[in-house]
């Protein structure tokens, strides 16, 4: 692996808002990784000051595995920023498919606490990748469906089964947005699929987090995805835990497939080496500089 990119890229244009891009977080530095590689590609497509940050979890990571550069999370930098600029401006940008209950409701009112401690302080917070306010914007899909393609032909499976799979979430609105990136991988892939699905990796217990069904596990064993040649797409960002090589979805998929001798899996990469992946984060951005 070449040079971590830093989490910070000076640019030329101080009237803008600084831009804190930020990930739920990860133990595993390669997520870390990940998300400042984004942040270093999106401070050049939009010439901003982009700053990597996570809400959990990444500041544990050893900062030797970082290229020396310890990683932050999203609250210290901003209080550490308006310390430095108390009447400075920040958009804050989420690295997220949806409305999960951390950027619905737990970065809002941390928001509001740091107006509090900062009244001149400017913060704004950008749309998710899968913008509600948007819903015919088509190019998560079809970063998915490239990614469907490329897994596909690196195999020689000409029309695979693909299965659309997220963490699985307690919120509703999060499946939601799982489920409509699934219908519009199965327009986009069209004849190049034989099925196209949509799981969870995982999900709370409960009835109430039925909508989260089904389950990965359940899926690789019973039709249409427990035969033949699948695709598991994942709806991940970056590796980590569950998305890495040797992560929980890999584990799960090799189980299914030593009890199912027909079923033969194949992951998909993570989407955020992808270049589009930068032009949307580029237009939730501008979006943010809109709002008032």
């Amino acid at each position: 692996m070449g040079k971590p990119f830093s989490t910070r890229h000076r640019v030329n244009l101080p009237a803008l808002p600084v831009c804190f891009l930020f990930d739920n977080g990860s133990l595993r530095a390669e997520s870390t990784l990940s998300l400042r590689r984004v942040a270093a590609a999106l401070a050049a497509r939009t010439d901003r000051d982009v700053r990597a940050a996570s809400l959990l979890h990444s500041d544990k990571v050893p900062s030797d595995e970082l290229g020396g550069e310890p990683a932050r999370r999203l609250e210290p930098a901003l209080r550490d920023f308006f310390a430095a600029q108390p009447a400075g401006a920040a958009d804050l940008l989420p690295l997220f498919f949806g409305p999960s209950a951390a950027v619905r409701d737990h970065v809002p009112e941390r928001m509001q606490s740091l107006q509090g401690e900062f009244p001149a302080a400017r913060l704004r917070l950008a749309p998710c990748l899968v913008d509600a306010a948007d819903p015919a914007d088509g190019r998560m899909a079809r970063m998915l469906a490239g990614q469907a393609r490329t897994a596909a032909a690196a195999t020689g499976w000409r029309r695979p089964k693909v299965l659309l799979v997220d963490h699985g979430s307690p919120t509703r609105a999060v499946t939601a947005v799982r489920d409509h990136l699934a219908a519009q991988l199965r327009a986009e892939l069209g004849v190049d699929a034989a099925a196209v699905g949509a799981a969870s990796m995982e999900r709370r217990a409960g009835a109430e987090y039925d909508f989260n069904e089904p389950l990965l596990a359940r899926a690789l064993r019973a039709e249409p995805f427990g035969t033949g040649e699948v695709v598991v797409a994942l709806q991940f960002l970056s590796p980590g835990r569950h998305a890495g090589p040797d992560g929980d979805i890999a584990q799960i998929c090799r189980a299914a497939e030593a009890e199912r001798p027909t079923l033969r899996v194949r992951l998909t990469e993570p989407l955020a080496g992808n270049p589009l992946l930068i032009e949307v984060l580029a237009d939730r951005l501008a979006t943010a500089q809109s709002l008032r």
